[in-house]
C-alpha cells in the first residue's frame, strides 16, 4: 500500500509540474493552478476516499452472495442426502462458534456440490461449499472439519474483501491516472504509469488468493481445529486426500480452480503439507480424540 501511495504522488508531483508554468495555463503573477488542474485534484481526492472506504458486514454478504451465485453457475448442488449437507452445517457450526469471530450477518452456512472433484470454496457472506468428492474421500470427521476449518479461516481473515478493497484502490488509481492526463496533457510519464497501474490491475484479478493467504488459512484452520476440540493435524489427512486426487487427475499438477478474483488458487499441496507440518509442531502435546466421532461420522457418510 506504501508502494502505492508513493506512486500517487508521482502522479501529483508530474501534475504540479505540468500546472506551474505559463504554458500550461496558469498565469506566471499566480501561485495557484489552474480550475482545470484544481478540478482534477479534487476529483482526485474523491476517487482515493472511496478506495479507502470499509465494506460492511451486509456488504459482505451480499458480495458473497453473489460468489455463491457464480459458484452454483458452475456446479450443481447435492441434494440427494439433506441429512449429510445437516451433518457438515454442524460441524460448520462448531467450528465458528468456537472462532473468533462466531456471529456474522445472516450466520454460516455449508452446502454441498454434486462432483467428484475434491475442492472447497467459501464467500466473504459465510457461505462454504465442498464437494462431494471430498466427503467421499473423508476418513474421519476431522478430515471433514480440516476443509471446513480452512475455508471458514479465510472469510474469518477477510481475504477476499482484501482483494477487493486490493483491486477497488487499484481501480481509483486508474481513475487517478485518467485525470492526471486531463490536467497535465497526455505526458509519457503518466502514459507510462497508466500502463503500470492497468498491468497491476490485471495481475491482481488473475491470481485470486495468495500464496501467503493460503498458507495463513491453513495456520489459523490447525487454531480453529483445536479450539473446537478436533485434532489439528487432521488437516495433513485433508491436504493429503487432495494432493492424492491431484496425481490421479492431473499428472500430478495442482488441480486448476476456478479463476476468479474471490476465488482461491491453491499453492501444491506438497507446499501445504510442508508449512502445515511447521505449524503443528506447537500442538503436539494434543491427544487425537477423533475415535469418539467414528460412529456418528459413519452413521453420516455410511463408512
Amino acid at each position: 500500500m506504501k508502494k502505492i501511495t508513493g506512486a500517487i504522488c508521482v502522479v501529483l508531483l508530474i501534475i504540479s509540474c505540468e500546472t506551474s508554468g505559463v504554458g500550461a495555463g496558469v498565469s506566471s503573477k499566480s501561485n495557484f493552478i489552474s480550475a482545470q488542474a484544481a478540478d482534477a485534484l479534487g476529483r482526485m481526492n474523491d476517487a482515493m476516499a472511496d478506495a479507502e472506504k470499509d465494506i460492511t458486514p451486509s456488504e459482505e454478504y451480499y458480495i458473497g452472495r453473489a460468489v455463491g451465485a457464480n459458484i452454483l453457475s458452475n456446479y450443481s448442488l447435492y441434494t440427494e442426502d439433506p441429512a449429510l449437507t445437516a451433518y457438515v452445517n454442524k460441524i460448520l457450526n462448531v467450528l465458528a462458534i468456537n472462532s473468533p469471530r462466531p456471529v456474522i450477518y445472516n450466520g454460516y452456512h455449508a452446502a454441498i456440490l454434486d462432483t467428484d472433484e475434491i475442492n472447497g470454496f467459501s464467500t466473504s457472506g459465510g457461505h462454504i461449499f465442498i464437494t462431494r468428492g471430498l466427503l467421499d474421500a473423508a476418513d474421519s470427521e476431522d478430515a471433514i472439519a480440516a476443509t471446513l476449518a480452512h475455508e471458514l479461516a479465510h472469510i474469518l481473515l477477510r481475504h477476499s474483501i482484501t482483494s477487493i478493497k486490493n483491486s477497488r484502490f487499484v481501480g481509483s488509481l486508474q481513475q487517478v491516472a485518467g485525470i492526471a492526463d486531463e490536467a497535465a496533457g497526455l505526458d509519457e510519464r503518466v502514459r507510462i504509469f497508466d500502463e503500470s497501474i492497468r498491468e497491476a490491475v490485471n495481475n491482481t484479478l488473475d491470481k485470486g488468493y495468495s500464496r501467503e493467504q493460503e498458507y495463513e488459512a491453513d495456520a489459523a484452520a490447525i487454531s480453529l481445529l483445536a479450539a473446537a476440540g478436533y485434532t489439528p493435524s487432521s488437516i495433513v489427512a485433508a491436504l493429503e486426500s487432495v494432493k492424492a486426487y491431484n496425481a490421479a487427475h492431473s499428472g500430478g499438477k495442482a488441480f486448476p480452480s476456478m479463476r476468479s478474483a474471490l476465488q482461491s488458487t491453491h499453492p501444491s499441496p506438497d507446499d501445504r503439507l510442508r508449512e502445515v507440518r511447521k505449524k503443528l509442531a506447537a500442538y503436539h502435546n494434543l491427544a487425537d480424540n477423533s475415535t469418539i466421532r467414528k460412529p456418528r461420522f459413519a452413521a453420516a457418510l455410511g463408512k
